[in-house]
């Protein structure tokens, strides 16, 4: 009897149903992604230079070398970032890679064009730090869900969370940190408070809003 009733439950098991693969962006859709998240990126970055302030990775490091020796942010940024590519192409991909060689290249630009066409006045850098930080994250966050990013960490911390599923957020908010800190003989250390308060607002977008599985149309 028992051995019918296992029979009738393995015959009325109802078959799993295999979710569909989520959609993908569309060409278009790609490139105002990383036109739009460049741009926003971008236009955080100019308002830390104007403030004098930082925030972490190849950016940061672009940052302090402007600082240090009056070269322009842009073509430092482009350039420090090539060796990442590197790991890019192996570890995440050539539509991946190729995406964040557009958004770098992309910010680079913007960076040096958008001070012709928008001239900062004064701005409080308690605003500045926050708001700087959520345009930078905002458009990362972005350009994160089109497979592209920044480069250099962001590289670094899409791999660490897509194949050992460590927080890009969290990861990039400890190392941003630590960047910022050794700043301290370059810049002030009030231009440093605030540079670690925009690298937390930045992170929080990302450690908020950029989680596994969590939007669809990134595969």
């Amino acid at each position: 009897m028992s051995q019918e009733i296992n029979n009738q439950q393995k015959e009325t098991t109802i078959p799993e149903t295999t979710k569909p693969d989520p959609p993908k962006h569309s060409v278009l859709e790609d490139v105002q992604g990383i036109i739009i998240g460049s741009l926003m990126a971008a236009f955080g970055i100019a308002i830390f230079t104007h403030m004098n302030f930082l925030i972490g990775g190849t950016a940061g490091v672009a940052f302090l070398v402007q600082y240090g020796t009056g070269v322009s942010f842009g073509p430092v940024f482009f350039v420090i970032n090539l060796p990442f590519y590197i790991l890019a192409i192996k570890k995440l991909g050539w539509e991946f890679t190729i995406k964040t060689f557009l958004a770098v290249t992309g910010v680079s630009f913007l960076t040096e064009f958008l001070p012709l066409i928008f001239e900062f006045g004064e701005i409080n850098p308690w605003f500045a730090a926050i708001f700087g930080g959520f345009l930078i994250g905002s458009g990362l966050l972005m350009l994160f869900r089109h497979k592209a990013s920044l480069g250099g960490l962001n590289i670094m911390s899409i791999f660490l969370q897509e194949h050992y599923g460590i927080s890009a957020g969290k990861f990039q908010m400890i190392v941003d940190t630590l960047i910022i800190l050794t700043a301290v003989f370059i810049v002030d250390w009030k231009a440093i408070a605030f540079s670690v308060l925009a690298a937390v607002a930045l992170n929080i977008i990302l450690a908020i809003n950029h989680k596994p599985g969590r939007y669809r149309g990134m595969s």
